[in-house]
């Protein structure tokens, strides 16, 4: 898949020159703290030792102050109360919190996770049976009920009462509940990109506030969130980057047991980035709720006992590798479906369906298609009678938005940007597909789909390290600063032209691996290339080429060595 390259604009060099100079760094690292908005030595300063006093006061969220009253009461009353969470990461992590927290105070506490394949995604009947036996009036939702209005009508009128904690785009009307979401018209709560257990958080904070407890106690849940955050997907801005920082900080300084067993089955050690918590533990958590059941996963993280905290691991640990292997097996067949098309390379659309598939992972495969297939993607299978699935979109088209245009042939639908999961009817799949097709068509007004390669600063080698003294460079330490990396504060990518291969390789027939150097310099980097094979021919003996890539470190025989990500490769004339 061929790759348009897209460099930041142009900033202003003086202010660049005049960072890089307060700062004591090199040019580029000052390019890169303006390109996002960092213009003052305080702004740095600030972005790189993020306050946990720089928070927002949690009253600011629209019917927080009821909310409160509202838990208080329960509390008073001795009533129960169950937390009702999402199957996903960002649901499980939401309510392991939200229940180690709120327990804390208050021991009358259930929680309930739905089956991905009984009931789906959202509130449902069944949990607020389970309410009804657990004689709970109130049920706090996290990570969904924003668009529950009508089951949230039947079930207060048996005297359940709800507080909705959900960072999901409103629909028209809020259901009859205290309503916890920055989304919502009527908020203006300043941070609008909270995960769903950062909702829950903010609660629990408003809480402690109430009940006059230390901030510090709250503190040792972060790491669940900082968990959520990743996984998610949700800006790496503001107040979120400010969480996620310091969760990563408790998770890395003191980690809980059930995280220490699960990376000892993955073979990753500490200390953990951003990005190793959404490769290493959210993959293992989601599988449990893809596979067996999402309320494992919250089990596992709030077990005391180690046997059971183990077993729990393992269990996870296992459903992660036969998550992988139903993944690999239905990519092959959506592949295959795909190829065998003759209209497909006249779609702006991907849309696959076997009634067999497994439904935990078409999000995972549609993903992977488009990997392949750089457009919007739908993957579908048959479950209790309806045809549902998972899809994916690109950065052109609001997947949300799409599926607001189709929605008359869909029973269910939710998501944001990037991602969404909708039912129908198996009568109506044509007539979906066609509008599907259509929809994005009109939204793109005839552009081409082009995938891109966002780069961030063009630099030679000698700007990494000037001289190789066996030690990591400086520029690493402070490229580490930036962390955490996720969406508005993605790590950055860099360019260096005219470089040549002194030796490449393929490994496992479809990585690249590469010594780089450059005319003017006497340094040598190692890189490797996932999945990029096919770009050696843009490598081969005495052939310039330019690369974008990103500044990582390798271990290997008890040394920890500087090596190249690489994005892309292009031949230079």
């Amino acid at each position: 898949m061929e790759k348009k390259w897209v460099f930041q604009p142009t900033v202003d060099e003086e202010k660049v020159q005049e960072l890089a100079k307060q700062l004591n760094v090199e040019p580029f690292v000052g390019r890169l703290l303006v390109q996002r908005g960092l213009e003052t030595e305080a702004a740095a300063r600030a972005f790189f030792r993020p306050n946990l006093d720089e928070l927002h006061d949690p009253f600011l969220l629209k019917d927080m102050d009821r909310a409160v009253e509202r838990i208080n009461t329960a509390i008073q009353r001795k009533e129960g109360i169950l937390l009702f969470g999402d199957y996903d990461v960002d649901g499980t992590t939401a309510v392991a919190l939200m229940y180690e927290q709120l327990n804390s105070i208050y021991e009358n506490i259930q929680y309930y996770i739905p089956d991905r394949y009984k009931e789906g995604y959202g509130l449902s009947q069944l949990g607020i049976d389970f309410a009804v036996e657990k004689n709970c009036n109130l049920i706090i939702t996290l990570d969904c009920g924003i668009k529950s209005n009508a089951l949230v009508e039947k079930a207060k009128k048996t005297g359940i009462d709800f507080i909705i904690c959900d960072h999901h785009q409103p629909g028209t009307t809020l259901p009859d509940a205290i309503v916890l979401d920055p989304k919502r018209n009527d908020c203006s709560y300043p941070f609008k990109e909270l995960s769903g257990c950062g909702v829950g958080f903010k609660l629990m904070q408003a809480l402690y506030i109430d009940h006059a407890r230390p901030f510090e106690k709250l503190m040792e849940s972060l790491d669940l969130l900082a968990l959520s955050i990743g996984a998610d997907i949700v800006d790496v801005t503001g107040e979120n980057r400010i969480l996620c920082h310091h969760g990563l900080l408790q998770l890395n300084h003191a980690p809980r047991r059930a995280f220490q067993e699960l990376l000892i089955l993955a073979g990753k050690k500490l200390p953990l980035t951003l990005t190793d918590v959404v490769f290493v533990i959210a993959p293992r958590i989601n599988a449990a709720g893809r596979i067996r059941s999402g309320k494992t996963a919250v089990d596992w993280m709030l077990s005391s006992n180690d046997e059971e905290m183990k077993q729990l691991a393992q269990e996870i640990h296992d459903d992660n590798t036969l998550r992988r292997s139903i993944d690999q097996s239905m990519t092959d067949e959506a592949l295959r479906q795909i190829a065998e098309d003759p209209l497909h390379p006249h779609r702006y659309t991907n849309l696959v369906f076997q009634e067999d598939w497994h439904k935990g992972v078409v999000g995972i495969v549609a993903s992977r298609i488009m990997e392949t297939h750089y457009r919007p993607t739908i993957v579908l299978t048959l479950s209790n009678g309806q045809i549902t699935g998972s899809a994916r979109s690109i950065g052109m088209i609001n997947l949300y938005e799409v599926l607001e245009v189709c929605q008359e042939h869909l029973t269910q639908f939710g998501g944001h940007h990037f991602a969404a999961g909708l039912t129908m009817p198996r009568e109506n799949l044509h007539a979906f597909r066609e509008a599907f097709e259509m929809t994005v068509r009109n939204f793109l007004e005839d552009k081409a789909i082009e995938a891109v390669q966002q780069i961030d600063v063009e630099i030679d080698l000698n700007e990494i390290q000037t001289e190789w003294n066996g030690r990591l460079p400086r520029i690493k330490k402070i490229l580490d600063a930036f962390e955490p990396f996720g969406p508005g504060n993605m790590k950055p990518v860099f360019c260096t032209k005219e470089l040549y291969a002194t030796d490449a390789r393929i490994l496992k027939e479809k990585h690249l691996k590469l010594k780089v150097v450059q005319a003017h310099s006497k340094l040598a980097f190692d890189a490797i290339g996932f999945n990029l094979a096919e770009k050696e021919l843009c490598t081969l003996k005495g052939m310039p080429f330019e690369m974008a890539y990103t500044l990582e470190t390798n271990e290997f025989n008890g040394k920890t060595n500087l090596q190249f990500n690489i994005k892309d490769i292009r031949a230079m004339d």
